[in-house]
């Protein structure tokens, strides 16, 4: 398996440096491939501009078309690049982060902006009247699989169903759904360490181990099972779930879960 880290925490010696090394070891000991994308210590620059697109730039810029372009052209920067290459080659991508104000730090959220361009993570495939693009299921980035590995400060219970921050799941759902199937990945269940803020030596050691199988098994971890655009679920060219898809009890995001 090879597998893509792509970590986004400022401090090397943090909870999310040590998962991050943890998850390096334990994947190479079992004889895996592993690259990793350090945001901070590569000093990303996380701000898509007219710079990313060179003399596919227009004015005034238009950041999809533009990106587009110059993808189909070689013309992206070297970085952005390396990252989309790192991608292709990957069978596994995993996201290390905090979760910071209910979502991903802004420089991991740069890397998305910057790589997943035009013509590269969307707006690719046939659109017709019985087909709206490969996507959601589909995609440059089928046939791969991701976990979100998130670390948050509050407890466990203010992540639940009746917690007051929201379901984790729903949380999430902008990244599982919009940012990762979107293109083909195939999200796994998030790797989620709550309470982190007060963690003791003894429930890292408990943390670690739990990280440490979660990553053996990631090649045997059922995704979650979001519908797919183009495979009969939705109405085209509304994409609207059909009627009578919804399972008993469901609303919202828990919707597009098959």
């Amino acid at each position: 398996m090879k597998t893509l880290i792509v970590h986004a925490h400022p401090e090397p010696d943090s909870l999310n440096g040590s998962l991050k090394d943890l998850a390096v070891n334990t994947l190479e000991g079992a004889g895996h491939e592993v690259r990793v994308s350090d945001l901070y210590a590569m000093k990303w620059k996380a701000a898509a501009d007219a710079g990313d697109y060179g003399p596919h730039a227009s004015s005034p810029l238009k950041v999809a078309l533009d990106s587009g372009r110059a993808f189909e052209a070689g013309a992206l920067t070297p970085d952005v690049l390396a990252e989309q290459e790192k991608l292709l080659w990957a069978d596994t991508v995993i996201l290390q982060f905090p979760l910071w104000w209910y979502s991903m730090p802004a420089i991991l959220k740069g890397w998305v902006d910057r790589v997943f361009t035009y013509r590269f993570a969307y707006g690719v495939g046939e659109h017709s009247d019985t087909k709206y693009g490969e996507r959601f299921g589909e995609g440059t980035l089928a046939g791969r699989r991701a976990l979100l590995s998130v670390t948050a400060g509050g407890p466990e219970s203010h992540y639940a169903a009746r917690g007051i921050n929201g379901p984790i799941e729903d949380l999430l759902f902008p990244i599982h759904h919009g940012i990762l199937y979107y293109p083909g990945l195939e999200p796994l269940p998030p790797f989620v360490l709550y309470g982190t803020d007060r963690m003791s030596p003894e429930d890292y050691a408990d943390a670690a181990k739990a990280w440490q199988e979660r990553l053996l098994t990631l090649e045997s971890t059922e995704p979650i099972a979001f519908r797919r655009q183009n495979f009969g679920d939705y109405e085209i060219p509304s994409l609207h779930l059909k009627p009578g898809l919804e399972p008993p009890g469901r609303t919202s995001f828990g919707l597009h879960v098959r």
